[in-house]
């Protein structure tokens, strides 16, 4: 057998563990060290070593506990809950404000924080029992929430876009710079939908009631200083310093994490058992992605050595589709691979296979990669495995789990608008870095 078939082969028994339930990374290791010993012997042990030393020599990759250590203690220091009660004292009078506050909330601390299950879940607890007191669309609320929580993933400085960069050889920094206008389209789009909805039919977001108003413009201003001036300065520690070049993506989420411990310090919200379980937190998550990401960096190695990604990218360039058609169906396998797989394993797996025909066909690397971030986005919000809708469930038990899948498929298909919006306008993620770092 040739060592192409068998890196088919390959392919298909890490798809069939996958759906099978086997955990992904020693899946990986298990098939990568069996199938490389098969197509040329014991190297592949030479080989393994390797790749585990180089993935080590990233230094980027420190960002990431960093990041996810930061998110966790901002979850638990009480800003989001000021936040939103700050917007909900301002926009009450507004049909669809608590949609709105929703949203306005969520566009701010997705700059603070890349934690797709922090997020929906304190969205969750904060306006699920406001919403129903109110008499709002569980529907649209549920949709609102998840896709707010979701921002978290694309807008930076994001977890993904951390991990995206090194796989795809692409400069972190070019990614959040590039990731920041589609971020904020998306959120513009939400925003849209939910007022021109509860415009058309006001019995879905009504006006808040008086007593739910703020009871003085004083109240409001020191909401807004309390929820505001902390996460604009954590924004201004972390991204800032990235993108106007003062530091590295792994220096300025040092920074960020220094900062949210200095902030719970400030709002008198600091404790060991806070500590605590922020690090445990942070270590049980960044320990999967980085164990994922050795465990795919094997795989991806053996694959390529037996020869089969070259034969998928020469494939895949002699069908008779133009390179937009490519680009489409490449856009279209991501996002199926999205329903039953999380995004790391998307980006650690999957991306190294269809990056060879990008770079074929001459694409801008960081526009591709944007494309992939906010596709893989949408994978949050696609049912049957839409994780966000479960994060939900587990914070508001009396709403149907139906009724918040066709909540989230609303706002699902508001992302493929955005999706469709990058596409076809590549100035919407490449503006920025060109003027950053021209």
């Amino acid at each position: 057998m040739s060592p192409e078939y068998l890196g088919l082969i390959l392919l298909a028994a890490l798809l069939f563990g996958i759906f099978v339930g086997f955990p992904i990374a020693f899946t990986l290791i298990i098939l990568a060290i069996v199938f490389g010993y098969i197509g040329f012997g014991g190297k592949v042990f030479y080989l393994t070593v390797l790749q585990i030393l180089g993935l080590m020599k990233e230094e980027t990759l420190a960002a990431v506990p960093l990041f996810i250590f930061m998110g966790h203690v901002l979850e638990q220091a009480g800003l989001m809950e000021r936040l939103f009660k700050a917007f909900q004292f301002v926009l009450g009078g507004v049909r669809g404000s608590l949609y709105l506050g929703v949203l306005l909330t969520a566009t701010v601390f997705a700059t603070a924080t890349g934690i797709i299950g922090a997020s929906v879940t304190v969205m969750g607890l904060l306006a699920v029992p406001a919403m129903m007191r109110s008499g709002y669309d569980v529907r649209l609320s549920a949709g609102t929430i998840t896709a707010g929580g979701c921002l978290g993933i694309l807008i930076p400085p994001s977890v993904m876009l951390v991990l995206l960069g090194p796989v795809a050889g692409v400069s972190v920094v070019h990614l959040f710079a590039a990731a920041i206008v589609p971020g904020l389209i998306l959120s513009a789009l939400f925003i849209g939908y939910t007022m021109v909805r509860c415009y058309i039919d006001p019995t879905l977001g009504p006006p808040l009631p008086p007593e739910e108003r703020a009871a003085s413009v004083g109240a409001v201003v020191r909401e807004f200083a309390a929820g505001i001036v902390p996460v604009g300065f954590i924004i201004f520690a972390s991204l800032g310093s990235i993108l106007f070049g003062l530091a590295t993506p792994t220096e300025g989420a040092a920074m960020a994490a220094s900062g949210s411990l200095l902030l719970t310090f400030l709002y008198r919200r600091f404790t060991f058992a806070l500590l605590r379980d922020a690090a445990l937190r942070t270590l049980q998550t960044s320990s999967m992605i980085l164990f994922l990401a050795v465990a795919s960096n094997i795989y991806g190695s053996v694959f390529a050595r037996l020869g089969t990604a070259t034969w998928i990218t020469e494939t895949m360039l002699s069908l008779a589709l133009p390179p937009v058609g490519l680009i489409v169906l490449l856009m279209a396998v991501i996002f199926i691979l999205g329903w039953p797989l999380e995004w790391p394993a998307i980006v650690l797996i999957f991306l190294p296979i269809f990056l060879p025909v990008i770079n074929k066909l001459g694409f801008d690397l960081v526009w591709f990669c944007t494309l992939v971030a906010v596709n893989l986005q949408t994978a949050f919000l696609s049912p049957p495995v839409a994780m966000a809708a479960y994060y939900l469930k587990g914070v508001a038990p009396q709403w149907d789990l139906l009724k918040i899948y066709r909540g989230m498929f609303e706002f699902m298909l508001l992302q493929l608008v955005g999706l469709a919006l990058v596409f076809l306008f590549p100035e919407l993620a490449l503006w920025l870095p060109r003027v950053l770092f021209r």
